[in-house]
């Protein structure tokens, strides 16, 4: 007896499915993944770094979205960052504005399910994405976040680790001190 082959979602499948879907899902490589609920600390982180990049671009044309707007990474990649960021016009899939084609900055909080997604194929197809500018993956059980920023060839990637390290974001010309990040969240007992 030979298998059921899977269903291959295209991308009118799938933005079509998750308008009408109670729930969010990603598209990669043609199948539909739901999305997991978070911890309280990737709760927190994620309201966190979104309180502090809005206060810090308040007088700037960049906007901050959270982790309900869709980004589409290519024609068979749809995906929920925990943040985006678009400076200047917002571009869409459609006029239905539910796929965003332009980030600056994306954000990804860890999870252990997602952390190798996150630095992996998720890394790789942000990477490649022409108006991504920077990629922070935040570690939500240790302090640890990573930036990769586009450099003139290539990527430049930096590991912060201490909370008293400030994370210079050039592509928005602000500053994001690592205290505020994890501002409220417990580490082996401890609150930062």
């Amino acid at each position: 007896m030979a298998a059921n082959p899977r269903h291959y979602w295209t991308a009118e499948e799938f933005l079509a499915f998750e308008a009408d879907s109670e729930f969010k899902h990603e598209l990669i490589d043609g199948e539909v993944y739901d999305m997991s609920g978070g911890t309280f600390n990737h709760s927190r982180i994620s309201a966190n770094i979104i309180g502090e990049t809005i206060s810090r671009l308040t007088h700037s044309n960049c906007v901050v979205n959270t982790s309900d707007m869709l980004v589409r990474l290519s024609e068979e990649r749809y995906v929920y960052p925990d943040m985006s960021v678009v400076c200047g016009q917002a571009l869409f899939e459609d006029d239905t504005e539910m796929a965003l084609l332009n980030p600056v900055l994306v954000v990804e909080v860890t999870s252990p399910t997602s952390m190798n997604y996150d630095r992996g194929l998720k890394r790789e197809s942000y990477l490649r994405l022409p108006s991504v500018q920077a990629y922070l993956i935040i570690d939500q059980h240790r302090i640890c976040i990573e930036l990769y920023e586009r450099a003139d060839v290539g990527w430049r990637m930096q590991i912060f680790t201490s909370m008293d390290d400030v994370i210079s974001l050039e592509a928005l010309a602000i500053e994001l001190p690592l205290s505020q990040v994890y501002r409220g969240i417990h580490f082996d007992g401890r609150t930062n």
